[in-house]
């Protein structure tokens, strides 16, 4: 008899054990696809800042290369932040708005196929839950490239001397791209320094050929 009483206090205790173990590993699971899509969103705004960053310099490049004239490269870099971000907004919220309307018309087929009353709505629910929202898509594109963009306008608005302004930007975005590649490196589990030095070369290549190709075409009289 006191074997059984045993028996049944161990068993007694063992289902909360049971509970608290599922509930620790059901927290560990959300944690973990937490970080996941944070992630994702994270690489995402990196890649969009590093656009902004190199299509904003290399554009300020190319016209510095013809006009020495400070004024002149504040506002073309503007022009190129404004119509970067602006462009980068609206791809994003067509192509999120486009996976939206898959993901929804996917749904609605899966909702006719099974007619499992409450159950499914809970499913429904949740599944909207995590669908793409375009304008939040939008918004973090556009704040992500003019962050970028931002980089090499401030580093060169203070500086009147022609040569040392270009000098200053090639070293303000040297060092955005490194910051950046590393980023984007940690986020995407590769390696840091090779990523780090593939960015930099690429936003190097971007500036020089940019800078030459308006020299030339400027000098040429065209």
């Amino acid at each position: 008899m006191a074997s059984n009483q045993t028996s049944l206090n161990d068993a007694k205790f063992a289902l909360p054990i049971n509970d608290v173990e599922q509930q620790a590993t059901l927290e560990i699971e959300t944690e973990d696809f937490d970080y996941s899509k944070r992630a994702q969103w994270l690489r995402a705004a990196v890649l969009g800042a590093n656009d902004g960053l190199v299509s904003t310099a290399s554009l300020m490049m190319g016209v510095g290369a013809v006009k020495q004239d400070i004024k002149v490269m504040i506002l073309t870099g503007f022009a190129g932040l404004v119509a970067g971000a602006c462009s980068m907004a609206i791809g994003e919220f067509v192509s999120v708005h486009s996976q939206l309307d898959i993901e929804l018309a996917q749904m609605k087929r899966e909702k006719e196929r099974r007619n499992n009353g409450r159950k499914e709505e809970q499913e429904e629910g949740a599944s909207k839950e995590s669908l793409p929202n375009p304008l939040q898509a939008a918004a973090a594109s556009a704040l992500a490239f003019s962050v970028g963009a931002l980089v090499p306008l401030l580093a060169a608005s203070f500086i009147r001397g022609y040569k040392v302004r270009l000098g200053v930007v090639v070293a303000a975005v040297t060092m955005a791209l490194m910051i950046f590649g590393w980023l984007g490196a940690v986020l995407g589990k590769a390696p840091a320094v090779r990523s780090s030095l593939r960015v930099l070369v690429g936003g190097w290549l971007a500036m020089a050929i940019t800078f030459g190709l308006t020299k030339l075409i400027g000098s040429s009289g065209l």
